[in-house]
């Protein structure tokens, strides 16, 4: 199993049935359908199988979607992780917060630590970013973390273009 990641500010730990509530909260949130996409997650047994196909990638590949809580009271925020998606070559990183705790650094500092675990504990030497064009903020921090624009594409199971990040160490 992916172990958790601490910084300064968060805890990084993989998701578990306890958190069925809040997934429901962060895949329903405007921004995330706006930019992610509707993942077919309403109730909160949908949660739970949603939250046992992460598991599921953590036992198979070691790395995966990531609950990101606030080290000093618990509360979680939002979602961070290396992903295998359809289409792709490799993992991509991703990354979303609760927009209560936008714009404080909390995605910068916990997409920080998820590339720190990949290089030093899955030793990648590549990593890629998938984005939404407009989507504006993640670009930007993509590119404070090194990625940089490679091509527009469409995923397989897309039904717009994307933008592809990368990142080589």
């Amino acid at each position: 199993m992916t172990p958790p990641l601490h910084t300064r500010r968060l805890l990084l730990r993989p998701f578990c049935q306890i958190d069925a509530d809040f997934v429901i909260a962060l895949v329903n949130d405007p921004a995330w359908l706006r930019f992610i996409g509707y993942r077919g997650v309403r109730t909160v047994e949908q949660a739970e199988g949603y939250i046992a196909r992460m598991t599921a990638m953590h036992a198979e590949h070691r790395h995966g979607g990531m609950r990101v809580a606030l080290k000093e009271t618990g509360e979680p925020i939002g979602m961070a992780g290396l992903f295998r998606r359809p289409g792709l070559e490799g993992v991509d990183i991703g990354f979303a917060l609760m927009p209560s705790h936008h714009g404080r650094g909390y995605a910068h500092e916990a997409a920080e630590a998820v590339l720190a675990d990949g290089r030093e504990r899955l030793g990648l030497r590549r990593v890629g970013g998938v984005t939404a064009a407009e989507n504006v903020a993640s670009i930007r921090l993509l590119e404070k973390l090194g990625l940089r624009y490679e091509r527009t594409m469409r995923l397989p199971e897309g039904t717009e273009d994307v933008q592809i990040f990368a990142r080589e160490w």
